[in-house]
């Protein structure tokens, strides 16, 4: 069989986002961006067949594996075969998803199959809310975080402000980026290799401006950028997703601020927010539950029987 898959570039946003909003999938990766931001990592390629799917290859240590098909719904079993049968055949291997959504495992009855091992992972779970919830911080729940914003208002009132980010921001964004990095790298963090990847996808996306279409906006105290938050918009599922949120950790309540600031002027029509998943830190763990989630987009791990193909 003849699929020839390509590597991910900017300018293929247009014409695939479309794809990704095919059919119900709240996770983060029903958005282009966060496909884009770790092509490099994980050395992503796609296929586009017959006008109608979208199939994934992907490489990390060593190993091929794939993502569930970007199609409408009731084409969803048509192409996962496509694939399956293209890791068979071409590349003699057994057909592997690293991170399937839970709605496509659902539809295609992936746990039933006694050709499948399929197990949930954890800690890949990406975290959903309530965007109003967000935007507003209603009651006693949101206390603490209407408390740390307040403060942070008081204590800059008059030198900070919102504002929305463009391409001709690109110097602005890397020289906070370069500082803000060098200050994580210094903690000695574990996930070194992950951050640095990040960091480069981070450049990737800011580099290729103007051929993607996202949403930007930062934070600044006495003009200078001090956060940033970078997202992405799925509009049928009417949610935003918050791919990137980096804040100048010296400054209380600012992380809160750009959180609540980037909803309310990039996102107002959002009715549901994925912040992505925790990766099984466990300060990202506690902050992301501090926001109350609603809800957690799911996802598995698949990867057929080698007896059984």
């Amino acid at each position: 069989m003849k699929l020839e898959f390509k590597k991910l570039r900017a300018e293929d946003m247009k014409r695939l986002a479309p794809y990704f909003w095919m059919r119900p999938n709240k996770t983060c990766d029903s958005g282009f961006l966060d496909s884009f931001l770790w092509s490099d990592y994980y050395q992503v390629q796609y296929c586009c067949v017959d006008d109608k799917a979208i199939l994934w290859k992907m490489e990390f240590e060593g190993e091929v594996y794939s993502a569930m098909p970007l199609c409408a719904e009731e084409d969803l079993d048509y192409y996962f075969h496509m694939s399956e049968q293209y890791f068979n055949e071409v590349l003699h291997i057994p057909y592997k998803i690293s991170l399937a959504d839970k709605e496509g495992v659902e539809l295609l009855k992936l746990k039933e199959n006694p050709d499948y091992f399929v197990q949930e992972k954890e800690d890949a779970k990406d975290y959903l809310y309530d965007a109003e919830e967000l935007r507003t911080l209603p009651g006693k729940r949101f206390h603490k975080k209407k408390n740390l914003i307040n403060k942070f208002k008081r204590e800059y009132e008059g030198r900070w402000e919102y504002r929305t980010m463009l391409c001709t921001d690109k110097t602005i964004l890397w020289n906070f980026l370069d500082q803000w990095y060098e200050q994580k790298a210094d903690t000695g963090v574990d996930e070194a290799e992950s951050l640095e990847a990040e960091v480069h996808g981070i450049h990737g996306i800011i580099q290729n401006c103007c051929r993607l279409e996202f949403m930007l906006g930062g934070i600044f105290i006495d003009g200078k950028l001090e956060a940033f938050s970078i997202g992405n918009y799925n509009p049928r599922e009417e949610m935003a997703i918050i791919d990137i949120e980096k804040a100048n950790p010296n400054i209380p309540g600012i992380y809160q601020m750009i959180n609540q600031q980037f909803l309310l002027h990039e996102f107002p029509e959002a009715k549901l927010v994925n912040r992505e998943d925790d990766v099984g830190i466990e300060g990202l763990r506690k902050a992301k539950q501090s926001y109350h989630p609603i809800g957690y987009a799911r996802k598995y791990f698949v990867e057929q029987r080698i007896g059984n193909h």
